[in-house]
């Protein structure tokens, strides 16, 4: 089973060629050819790239630049705008493009978007027709994420980073698991899958970061394996772990079983996005993996 990192961010310089929104606490450039050598040095064969909204918004050209230049290793993610009339249109457009793998939606406290808002709606329904899944962030906003995901049942949703919080600097918030027994209840949502991204920001203890597993072993039992998709969230996480102290800890663990770490680290992402890495591709040509059988979510 190949290895796929469920979220990476992968970005140029900030430059006038494409300047950035809001500069991040990130390092000044992490570039495709960047990220493929991080992942070939602790063997992670592919990853799923999602567009970074702080940087470019709704732009995501350099993710279609990164994904020919690599097609094998990137599937790929736009965040589209729930304010634009057009967004059906704008999906189903990017639904053509090589790469393709979901779309992108916020749902935080900051982003100020209600369940019932028409354009999440727009998306939603146009996300179905499409056969694309929606990842959404609802972290801090947990209540409003699990009405999204009821309001819309026929809509696939892909929930980023536990649904918990996480911080950009050290330390880990002084409850950094205070949501969990929402997220566990969520898990009775069969049209959504939820990534397990960015878990080791939240420990209070050092590399490995031992103290992740209680907490995970019971979003683990709540939700299934074949729908916890492991993931680095790389380069959000850059000031509190690197990229290798963001795998190891999962290969490494004997908290997981063989079986259970290759559909964590693996098989349950390409199951949800319906893509996995390949190698040896001519002339650009994208390899999907389609997966069968089992719950779409």
């Amino acid at each position: 089973m190949p290895i796929i990192d469920s979220q990476v961010h992968v970005y140029e310089a900030n430059t006038p060629h494409r300047p950035w929104h809001s500069v991040p606490n990130w390092p000044p450039h992490v570039n495709g050819d960047e990220m493929v050598a991080a992942m070939d040095k602790v063997g992670v064969d592919g990853a799923i790239f999602i567009s970074a909204f702080s940087m470019y918004q709704y732009d995501a050209s350099y993710a279609i630049e990164v994904q020919q230049a690599h097609p094998g290793r990137f599937g790929i993610v736009k965040p589209v705008n729930p304010d634009d009339p057009a967004v059906g249109d704008v999906i189903a457009e990017w639904k053509k493009t090589p790469g393709t793998v979901g779309i992108r939606i916020m749902m935080t406290p900051e982003a100020g978007r209600d369940p019932a808002d028409p354009g999440i709606g727009r998306i939603c329904r146009a996300a179905v027709q499409n056969d694309l899944p929606v990842n959404v962030l609802f972290w801090g906003n947990v209540d409003n994420g699990t009405a999204l995901i009821d309001r819309y049942p026929e809509t696939r949703f892909i929930v980023d980073h536990l649904a918990l919080l996480q911080p950009r600097v050290p330390p880990a918030p002084p409850e950094p698991w205070a949501d969990l027994p929402k997220v566990v209840e969520l898990a009775k949502r069969q049209n959504a899958v939820i990534k397990v991204s960015g878990a080791c920001t939240l420990s209070k203890e050092p590399y490995p970061f031992n103290d992740i597993w209680d907490p995970l072993a019971r979003i683990f039992e709540a939700w299934g394996f074949d729908r916890c998709l492991w993931g680095t969230d790389w380069t959000r996480a850059f000031a509190v772990v690197n990229y290798e102290q963001a795998v190891e800890p999962f290969r490494l663990t004997d908290r997981l079983s063989d079986s259970e770490r290759a559909m964590l680290m693996g098989g349950a992402c390409a199951k949800a996005y319906r893509w996995s890495p390949a190698s040896g591709l001519e002339e650009g040509a994208l390899e999907r993996d389609r997966w069968t059988g089992g719950s779409r979510g």
